[in-house]
């Protein structure tokens, strides 16, 4: 063979690899149907995270942005989020699996576990912070976001102790920024700092107040630690959850005293309580923030504002007047991030479950079992089992096995292709919207006949039984000895969070079934959606659901 004929197949060999690379690259960058940040032309319109993403801090590392948010009870729990622009963002991990302290996160813990978490890089490893309100502190560690995170290390036990933020001085030293949860501690609205060892693995001493909010800047939480021309700045929200501000504290030491001023308000937009994020700086020098905006039923979803510098204090969005606190913008010029331009991308919402492993768009209400789901890849689905309920059991509320996303827009339409093969009397399958109020459409299997079925719970949180519809008898087929139903479920969610449950037995026409449910959040989460499959007994055996695919449509 001469020297062309060989140059000649390198060629072609190099060629289809890059179409291969193109090929899987393509596969993997997912673009949902009914939230898009980027608006193709070079701008983005807010939120750039139409979910639940609580709580949010970012950091820039060469070319590569990432951000944490808080997950509280669900698992797998803490996750990693990556983008190359500030607008498209992909999910690419979680911290941990199952959440510490194992035998606690067994049960649903609601409104507990990881709250406002801070991410940042110092000497080759990403470090998050994040506090567990009923434990203390956590410290966990990498070398790469997306591969396997440090077992979690309490750094500091203690009820109460909330939202982290570390800073390392040029000098060497390491401190920590933090605050207290009044239901916990039994105080609240003031910040402390305190000294931390270099490696992170623990406080020293006592705690320094470095700010206290209680005459002007109530329920100020949420601290995030920087530091810019020799000025120590914390970045702290304030005046509540849905209705508060981005306070912005500057010092020349790090224990105060803090001069404060209001970098960010809704002002005269319909973007309340702005705040709670994190300061970041592109490659090119621009600064800009991240942040949330609650929206009851819909969660805590991300928005992105410019920012610029004003005497040596930030102007966080739009200051059309001028006095130096900005509000929030809704459409804006993207990021330049060196001039480059990347592809639209989010995180993912429909599954086709064709995978080995789970999509990352699931979690579970609480520490899961391996034997709840298995994926199914020869069949392309995901088979659930039933598991058996608790004997107290009310409602879905405390229910540990829902596999569950967030909503990720304010309109959409999803629906789901099932195959029902129950095995015992009373096992239930449902497609949720889970929150304080729930509702559900599904199957369940009675006396020897299979149903549709649809249900709602109001104050599912304060122990209310469903109030249940007339059930739907549906023909099935018969496999050996197993009955077989295929159905398709359906939930159509409008304005102002109000779904319509439906079903249908050939994927074209839907009949609506029960009435329009107002969905609602859960504690400290948005309202999500996803699967559930119950039986009331013990049995050394499962009845199934073949879950074919998930898909979200406008």
């Amino acid at each position: 063979m001469n020297f062309t004929v060989i140059r000649s197949l390198h060629i072609l060999i190099v060629f289809f690899a890059a179409l291969f690379s193109l090929s899987v690259s393509a596969q993997t960058n997912f673009v949902s149907k009914v939230w898009v940040a980027d608006n193709g032309d070079g701008t983005y319109q807010n939120p750039i995270l139409h979910a639940d993403y609580s709580d949010p801090d970012a950091i820039r590392v060469g070319d590569d942005f990432y951000m944490t948010a808080s997950s509280f009870n669900s698992a797998p729990g803490l996750p990693i989020l990556h983008s190359k622009d500030l607008v498209n963002w992909r999910l690419i991990n979680y911290v941990f699996a199952k959440q510490p302290p194992f035998d606690v996160f067994e049960k649903t813990q609601h409104g507990g576990g990881v709250w406002a978490p801070s991410i940042r890089f110092h000497n080759g490893e990403y470090y998050i912070f994040y506090p567990d309100p009923d434990f203390g502190i956590y410290m966990t560690k990498t070398k790469n976001p997306a591969g396997e995170w440090s077992e979690p290390l309490l750094i500091k036990s203690g009820k109460g102790w909330i939202d982290p933020c570390p800073l390392w001085d040029e000098d060497g030293s390491a401190y920590l920024v933090s605050a207290f949860a009044g239901s916990r501690a039994g105080i609240k609205t003031v910040l402390v700092v305190s000294k931390m060892s270099a490696d992170a693995t623990k406080l020293l001493g006592e705690p320094i107040i470095v700010f206290d909010g209680h005459d002007r800047h109530t329920t100020v939480e949420g601290p995030k630690f920087y530091k810019r021309n020799g000025y120590y700045y914390i970045f702290a929200p304030a005046g509540g959850v849905a209705t508060g501000w981005q306070l912005i504290l500057r010092s020349r030491s790090i224990f105060g005293p803090y001069e404060e001023k209001i970098a960010l308000a809704q002002g005269n937009t319909k973007i309340n309580g702005p705040h709670q994020g994190a300061w970041i700086s592109t490659q090119t020098g621009e600064d800009w923030f991240v942040h949330f905006q609650d929206r009851a039923a819909y969660g805590r979803i991300v928005h992105l504002q410019p920012m610029t510098w004003k005497n040596d204090f930030p102007v966080i969005g739009a200051d059309k007047d001028g006095d130096g606190t900005g509000e929030p913008v809704a459409r804006y010029k993207k990021p330049n991030v060196g001039g480059k331009t990347f592809p639209i991308e989010t995180p993912p919402d429909s599954d086709e479950f064709s995978s080995a492993q789970l999509g990352l768009q699931w979690q579970w209400h609480a520490n899961p079992h391996s034997t709840w789901a298995f994926p199914f890849p020869a069949r392309g689905v995901l088979r659930m089992n039933s598991v058996q309920t608790a004997e107290n059991y009310k409602n879905l509320w405390d229910l540990p096995n829902l596999l569950l996303q967030k909503f990720p827009a304010e309109k959409f339409t999803a629906t789901a292709k099932v195959n029902f093969n129950p095995r015992f009397d009373g096992e239930k399958f449902g497609l949720v919207v889970m929150g304080m109020d729930y509702a559900y459409v599904g199957l369940t299997n009675k006396n020897g006949k299979i149903y549709a079925a649809h249900a709602a719970a109001q104050n599912a949180d304060k122990g209310t039984p469903e109030t249940e519809s007339p059930v739907i008898e549906l023909k099935h087929e018969l496999k050996g000895e197993q009955k077989s139903v295929e159905l398709f479920l359906r939930v159509a969610v409008s304005e102002n969070a109000m779904c319509q449950f439906s079903f249908s037995t050939d994927g074209r026409n839907f009949q609506n079934f029960g009435a329009p449910f107002k969905a609602r959040e859960g504690k400290w989460i948005g309202a999500k959606i996803g699967f559930f499959f119950t039986r009331p007994g013990k049995f050394n055996d499962a009845g199934t659901v073949d879950i074919d695919w998930f898909r979200f449509e406008k």
